[in-house]
């Protein structure tokens, strides 16, 4: 369970604290959002939700997998969806917001998170959202066969990415979970020489027959470590249109696919369970 709060509750201008299985998380109040958080664990942005508003995404990354949930499927059509990694629940509201009636499993391992994230944070009790306090494969191992439009991968161990959720075992599950036309979608993160990007990047590959990934231009340049939206199918994707909103976002990334996306990747090779280790810890920079 959630440690005690302090501070006052959502409403108020104080920031809202509590102990969870990962570490110290904090809700901090946007100031020029009168019902919106930032989630921080150790001091780590994991999430942004506005309960007046879940169709706002803040952070650039969120705003680039929420793209994807819109072009998933014609506007509004429910979907199943799994999300691995709950954190405040943001793309889970975002999607009951924007498809309603969608059907929604998270896999969200820190117990404590999710009490501390219901009990200040609450679902609008409308949507159907199941979130289950497992680790992410063992949750995914539990949905049925072909049953998900989407696999949302957005786990984090801290600030890096669990090893046994970057192989090529862990996408042969997801692949298991999707239906035939269901997309595969992950947030990665890396900076200078992306390596862990340019093997991510190469599993999926072995696995999928359509792959697209979105990052900032000078992530794209090994200038900076960020983040990267990478979404995998065995159908084509939408890229010129995924491209076109990634590019029109008020921090505008690049698409890149196809031919260059595999130039990138340089002949990385896929990564396996046996092989397989942590994204790469940010540097303390990227929290200043």
């Amino acid at each position: 369970m959630a440690g005690k709060s302090k501070g006052k509750r959502r409403g108020t201008d104080e920031a809202v604290v509590g102990q969870v299985d990962g570490g110290r998380a904090e809700l901090a109040p946007d100031r020029e959002r009168a019902r919106a958080w930032t989630l921080l664990i150790d001091g780590a942005p994991q999430s942004h939700v506005d309960l007046a508003d879940p169709l706002h995404l803040d952070f650039a990354y969120q705003r680039r997998i929420g793209h994807l949930i819109d072009l998933a499927a014609p506007a509004r059509r429910p979907l199943n969806v799994v999300h691995l990694g709950g954190g405040a629940l943001t793309l889970a509201r975002y999607t009951a917001a924007s498809r309603p009636r969608s059907t929604q499993q998270v896999v969200e391992i820190d117990a404590a998170l999710v009490a501390f994230v219901r009990e200040h944070l609450p679902l609008d009790p409308q949507t159907r959202v199941r979130i289950r306090a497992v680790d992410a494969r063992a949750g995914l191992a539990k949905v049925p066969d072909g049953w998900a439009d989407l696999v949302i991968a957005d786990v984090f161990s801290g600030s890096r990415t669990p090893a046994h959720l970057t192989s090529t075992e862990f996408l042969d599950d997801v692949r298991r979970a999707l239906a035939p036309t269901g997309w595969y979608v992950a947030n990665l993160t890396d900076g200078p020489p992306l390596t862990h990007l340019r093997g991510q990047i190469a599993t999926a590959a072995s696995r999928f027959a359509e792959l697209a990934v979105a990052a900032d231009p000078v992530v794209w340049r090994g200038k900076r470590f960020g983040n990267a939206v990478l979404v995998a199918a065995d159908r084509e994707l939408p890229v010129a249109e995924f491209t076109r909103r990634v590019a029109s976002d008020p921090h505008p990334g690049r698409v890149e696919h196809g031919r260059p996306l595999a130039d990138f990747a340089g002949g990385a090779a896929p990564v396996a369970d046996a092989s397989a280790v942590p994204s790469p810890q940010p540097p303390p920079s990227v929290f200043q």
